[in-house]
């Protein structure tokens, strides 16, 4: 086989992800007859056919999901090795840090304190959905995304997630409402607050089928900074890990119930398989190594 024509590997791999001739090619800005041909010379140069038609659509071969793996590898090393001399070229470190939107605020400069303050690093964040922050990151547009919820692991995934933390769930109230002795009297007669993290919510659905109790809600709440707030208002208890109210509750402005609701959750630091990882990265992930009981799950 002759040496492999990058640009022609480039072309496919748009293709493959369209699954659309005439769609790619207006993306490349070539014409749809000079893109098809570019095709069937990878085609012919690997023996073997990429792609078969169903209607208009083109659907990937075995040896087409193959050719897509590597070529997914081949411009990510290539991506990397761009990035890498950026930041070595740069005359400070940068960190890009992704998280949803909904995560907890205090979490996160826990996360970040290592390096918060250095005037060698600059810290840049970036919110958003998960499956958005995930893109950037296989993009390397992100060194890092902060989140509970890790993204789906299989065979051919390259992201590790690494756990950082482990926070007890607990129950969270203004002092007024801490007078039950008991779990299940709280629950029955103070209206709850209540994430719609699926780990809290399957931990807390699970607690309250023990008890036999069909709490009030107060409120369902997908951002950690309104539960704050509800909180401090007095909607009514929170069901929370403390990290997401270490404010109020060391202002004395909330207390914690003395009830193990026996709820943990799970925060993670995702990151990227990387020949270069960032030196920065490498040192707030060890900072939380240190600072409790962590691990990393592919």
């Amino acid at each position: 086989m002759s040496d492999l024509n990058y640009h022609h590997l480039r072309y496919f791999r748009e293709v493959a992800r369209d699954g659309n001739l005439t769609r790619a090619a207006e993306r490349l800005n070539v014409s749809q007859s000079a893109l098809s041909s570019q095709i069937r010379t990878l085609e012919d140069r690997l023996g073997q056919p990429l792609f078969e038609r169903r209607g208009r659509q083109l659907v990937l071969t075995e040896v087409g999901h193959i050719a897509l793996d590597y070529a997914d590898r081949i411009f990510g090393a290539g991506e990397e090795l761009v990035s890498v001399l950026r930041q070595a070229g740069a005359g400070r470190q940068v960190l890009r840090v992704g998280a949803p939107s909904t995560l907890s605020r205090n979490f996160q400069l826990r996360f970040l304190a290592p390096i918060i303050g250095s005037d060698e690093i600059e810290i840049v964040l970036r919110s958003g959905s998960g499956p958005m922050l995930f893109e950037a990151l296989q993009s390397l547009a992100l060194d890092v995304v902060l989140t509970t919820e890790p993204p789906a692991r299989d065979v051919f995934s390259a992201f590790v997630a690494h756990r950082v933390s482990a926070q007890k769930v607990g129950l969270h109230g203004t002092p007024h409402r801490m007078r039950h002795p008991t779990l299940a009297e709280a629950l029955r007669q103070e209206p709850v607050i209540l994430p719609t993290d699926s780990s809290i919510r399957t931990g807390f659905d699970s607690l309250v089928a023990r008890l036999g109790l069909r709490p009030r809600v107060a409120a369902e709440v997908d951002d950690m900074a309104m539960i704050r707030l509800l909180a401090r208002e007095d909607a009514g208890l929170a069901i929370t890990p403390a990290v997401v109210l270490a404010d109020e509750l060391r202002e004395g402005l909330l207390v914690t119930a003395p009830f193990d609701l026996d709820i943990v959750e799970d925060f993670y630091a995702v990151t990227l398989q990387r020949r270069f990882p960032n030196p920065v990265l490498e040192r707030v992930l060890g900072a939380a190594a240190e600072a409790g009981d962590t691990g990393a799950s592919r």
